[in-house]
C-alpha cells in the first residue's frame, strides 16, 4: 500500500497536524482495506477547509484527490456522476462549454466534490438554491467494514443526511451524482453598488434577493461611526443572450502567486485599513453595471495562488457565523463594535443573507439569517480570547459558527450550537475521526502551540 510523507495542511495553516501516514487512492477498484489501519482514518482532498475538520493528527489521512475521473453525464438533465476527487474547477472546464454550471459554489473552485459534500458548501445563491447538498442525488460510501453503500434520499437515507455536512466522518465517498444548472452562456450580468452603512446593506439585500440569483457583499468594518460599516454589494444573474455563447472567453492570465510567507507584522489594523480604503475607492462610481465572465465574479481570490501565505507562518482564523434574521441587526451591531474595539482588522470580510432553502444535511451550517465571514491573523491567546468573546455574542443571539472554517471552537460551544451532534454521532464510521471532532466532542485541544 503506497504512502507519502507530506502531511495534510488546512488553508488556515493552523493547527499543524502530523498524520501517522498519508495513503493516496488512485483507482476505484484498488481501494485500501480501511479495517487494516490501526489508527483512525479521515479522507483528505485539497485542504481548502480553513480549520482542522480536514486534519487527523496522529491518524491516517486517505488522499482522495487522485480520484478524478468522470463517470457519466446526461446532457438533457444535467445530472453528472464523478469520482470524489474531481474538483469544481474540473467540472466547470467540461460543463460550461456544454451549457451547464455548478448548482452552487463556494468562493474557490479548487474544492473536491467529496469535500463539497462533507462540508455542504454554500455560495452567493444560497437564498435561491440552498447548499450543495440540496442538489446531490446519490453517492457511494465506503465504510471501514468493507460495505459499499449507495446513499440517496430514498436509499440509506439517514446515512445520506449524515454524510452531507458530516465533515468526512461517516465513511469515504467514492463517487457522487448531482444536478447541474442550465446556462445559456458563460457570462454574468452583474452590478456592483457601494454602500455606506449597515442599514443600506439590509436595503440592498432585501431588494436584490428578489431579483438576482447571486448576491454577496464585501465590507469594511474598521471605519467606525454611526453607519458601522461600508462596502461593495455585488449581485448578478446568468446572461441569457444566445449570441454570447459563441463569444470566446478572454485568455486566462497567469495567476499571481504569493511566493513567501509574509512577516507577521505586515498585516495589522493600519495595513488592513489602508487596503480597505483602496479597495472601496477603486470603484469610483457608486453603481457599476457590466457583463463579465463567470470567473472574476465567482472566484476572484483564485487568481492569487497561495494567498493564505499573506498571513505568515502562524496562519489565520477564518470565522463565519450566521444569526437568525430577528437578531441580525443586534448581533451585527455588537460583533462589529467588538471587532472595532479590539482592532482586529479583516480585509477578507463577506456579509450576505442566507435563504430558507433547507439542506438535507444533518449538521449543515446554513440556515435563514445573516452570515458574516472574516479572517483574523493568528496572534495567539490575544486572538483566541477575542474570538471566544465573539462566540458569546453569536450564542446570545441564537446563531451558530461554521464547523468547516473553525479551528478553535470549544466543545461546550459546539454542543450548544449543534445539539443534533448526538443524533449525528451514531452514523460516524467507528474507524473514522478528525482533529476537529475530537476537539469539539471530547474537548481534546491540539498540543500544537498557538505560535508556529
Amino acid at each position: 500500500m503506497a504512502t507519502v510523507n507530506k502531511h495534510p495542511q488546512s488553508w488556515g495553516r493552523y493547527p499543524i497536524a502530523k498524520s501517522s501516514q498519508v495513503v493516496p487512492v488512485y483507482w476505484r477498484d484498488e481501494l485500501p482495506n480501511l479495517a487494516a489501519f490501526e489508527q483512525s482514518i479521515l479522507p483528505y482532498g485539497y485542504g481548502r477547509s480553513y480549520g482542522d475538520s480536514c486534519l487527523n493528527d496522529g491518524g491516517v489521512s486517505v488522499d482522495v484527490s487522485h480520484l478524478r475521473n468522470f463517470i457519466a453525464f446526461d446532457d438533457e438533465t444535467g445530472v453528472i456522476r464523478c469520482e470524489a476527487g474531481v474538483s469544481l474547477a474540473d467540472i466547470l472546464e467540461v460543463a460550461v462549454p456544454r451549457g451547464w454550471f455548478l448548482p452552487t459554489s463556494p468562493g474557490t473552485k479548487f474544492v473536491s466534490v467529496g469535500g463539497a459534500i462533507a462540508n455542504d458548501v454554500h455560495g452567493k445563491n444560497h437564498h435561491s438554491a440552498g447548499t450543495f447538498g440540496c442538489h446531490v442525488t446519490q453517492f457511494e460510501l465506503l465504510r471501514s467494514n468493507g460495505e459499499h453503500l449507495i446513499c440517496s434520499p430514498e436509499q440509506n437515507s439517514e446515512l445520506f443526511r449524515a454524510t452531507i455536512g458530516g465533515l468526512g466522518l461517516t465513511g469515504m465517498v467514492i463517487w457522487a451524482e448531482f444536478r447541474l444548472k442550465k446556462i445559456v452562456n458563460p457570462y454574468i450580468d452583474m452590478e456592483s453598488i457601494r454602500f455606506d452603512s449597515l442599514d443600506e446593506f439590509f436595503e440592498l439585500s432585501a431588494e436584490s434577493d428578489q431579483k438576482f440569483d447571486y448576491s454577496v457583499s464585501w465590507v469594511d468594518l474598521l471605519i467606525g461611526g454611526p453607519g458601522l460599516c461600508r462596502g461593495k454589494f455585488s449581485r448578478g444573474n446568468h446572461n441569457q443572450d444566445p449570441a454570447l455563447a459563441q463569444k470566446p472567453l478572454k485568455a486566462k492570465k497567469l495567476p499571481l502567486t504569493v511566493p513567501i510567507d509574509f512577516p507577521s507584522f505586515v498585516l495589522n489594523s493600519y495595513t488592513v485599513k489602508a487596503f480597505n480604503e483602496a479597495y472601496y475607492r477603486v470603484q469610483i462610481d457608486k453603481y457599476v453595471k457590466k457583463t463579465e465572465s463567470y470567473e472574476p465574479f465567482f472566484y476572484p481570490l483564485d487568481a492569487i495562488h497561495n494567498w493564505n501565505r499573506i498571513y505568515g507562518k502562524r496562519g489565520f482564523f477564518q470565522y463565519q457565523f450566521v444569526v437568525p434574521f430577528e437578531h441580525g441587526r443586534e448581533a451585527l451591531n455588537k460583533s462589529i463594535t467588538h471587532i472595532q474595539k479590539a482592532g482586529e482588522g479583516s480585509f477578507l470580510t463577506v456579509l450576505k443573507q442566507f435563504g430558507d432553502v433547507k439542506s438535507p444535511g444533518m449538521l449543515s451550517f446554513p440556515r435563514p439569517g445573516i452570515t458574516l465571514a472574516l479572517d483574523f491573523s493568528n496572534h495567539g491567546e490575544r486572538t483566541q480570547k477575542f474570538l471566544r468573546e465573539l462566540d458569546q455574542i453569536v450564542e446570545d443571539n441564537g446563531g451558530v459558527i461554521y464547523p468547516a472554517k473553525d479551528a478553535r471552537m470549544s466543545a461546550e460551544s459546539f454542543k450548544k450550537f449543534y445539539p443534533q451532534w448526538q443524533e449525528f454521532e451514531q452514523y460516524i464510521d467507528p474507524k473514522f475521526s478528525s482533529s476537529f471532532w475530537r476537539r469539539v466532542t471530547q474537548g481534546t485541544d491540539s498540543n500544537i502551540p498557538l505560535y508556529i
